[in-house]
């Protein structure tokens, strides 16, 4: 059986090229194809030296460093491919990968880490914050946008087989494109995050500072609780709104970026995990379970796939101070078990994924 694997594009290591990976493992002999491909050479291992077949948009000006400016061209240069020799062909998609041709004969299976947030019900939000809201620029984007929409509940009828990485993800497929997907969760390194059953006396967000993972929000929680240490690892620009949020409170610890090692060892140590961001799927809340440690979470998103309520951990109801404290308070009433959160999180295993994918694509 031949095989083709398309991504959208190669540009670093993060969490669908963990897909990816796992993808040429699963088809070691698998071409892979991509839009562009600007990975940089120190994070290629994982392509084990494959040649990647790209599109016109690798070539196009300034591409290596803008070429989500081409994103208009992308539903072009995706359906250029030409697979008409593949008997399977998997997908890799958050944009438009899933838009590849492919004909009778051969099948496709596109796994799908989101519908184009940008394009669907955070449109509005996407131009406020890159401020294009109004002038001739916002103009543009609106119209592109739109004509992206069409496009791309167009391009979803072209898979065979939809698999969502979340059930969250697959009601967002549900809603934009009018399909049914099968839920099958991404690959975890549940390897590297081990079990750890002695817990310290703290808590930990470790996180990027952007807007929507609101740190400042679990900061200005904690700065009210003097009883409860919390450690909070990671920067970007929110960090001024975490800073402040903080208030210098002696129980908030920030130690800024820290290096994997350091990160693992938070993690099993930590009394539990903390992450108040409503996320797609959740890797992080995985690695936390792996290492035996619960999590408070907002239940929404992936978060409700992963955690156990009352078992794993706590889900709290509203991105609020007032509802986070709530949750701690109800998590200190809990004896969870860490056996028991490792177990839950083997389930969503590299190894799991790739017997599962497998089994879905080949069926």
């Amino acid at each position: 059986m031949k095989v083709a694997i398309v991504h959208e594009w190669l540009e670093s290591y993060a969490g669908s090229e963990r897909v990816v990976e796992q993808l040429l493992q699963v088809w070691p002999e698998a071409d892979l194809y991509a839009v562009c491909d600007f990975m940089p050479e120190r994070e290629r291992g994982f392509l084990g030296g494959r040649k990647v077949t790209t599109s016109f948009i690798q070539r196009l000006p300034g591409a290596a460093k803008r070429f989500r400016w081409y994103l208009g061209l992308m539903p072009l240069a995706i359906e250029q491919f030409d697979l008409s020799g593949y008997d399977l062909v998997v997908s890799s998609s958050h944009a438009v990968a899933k838009g590849v041709l492919t004909g009778p004969g051969q099948r496709h299976v596109s796994y799908v880490h989101s519908p184009m947030r940008y394009a669907w019900d955070l449109q509005h939000q996407y131009l406020r914050q890159a401020r294009m809201e109004r002038g001739l620029k916002g103009a543009y984007t609106r119209w592109l946008l739109h004509r992206l929409r069409g496009w791309d509940q167009l391009s979803a009828a072209r898979p065979d087989l939809l698999l969502a990485n979340s059930s969250y993800i697959a009601e967002r497929i549900r809603k934009c494109w009018r399909r049914e997907a099968q839920v099958l969760h991404p690959p975890v390194d549940t390897e590297r995050f081990t079990l750890q059953a002695q817990k310290q006396d703290y808590f930990l967000i470790a996180s990027r500072m952007v807007p929507y993972k609101l740190v400042e929000l679990v900061a200005a929680a904690f700065a009210g609780m003097p009883e409860h240490r919390l450690v909070i690892c990671g920067d970007g620009p929110c960090l001024p709104l975490v800073q402040a949020a903080a208030k210098g409170a002696a129980n908030v610890e920030l130690r800024g970026r820290v290096g994997q090692e350091e990160l693992v060892r938070l993690t099993q140590g930590a009394r539990a995990c903390v992450f108040a961001a409503e996320e797609d799927f959740g890797i992080a809340t995985v690695e936390a379970q792996a290492c035996g440690t619960p999590v408070i979470a907002f239940g929404k998103g992936g978060a409700v796939d992963i955690v156990v309520p009352g078992k794993t951990g706590v889900l709290f109801p509203a991105q609020t101070v007032a509802a986070l404290r709530e949750a701690v308070r109800s998590f200190t009433t809990m004896q969870p078990d860490p056996a028991a959160c490792r177990a839950n999180a083997e389930r969503f295993s590299a190894a799991a994924f790739r017997a599962a994918i497998r089994q879905a694509a080949e069926a």
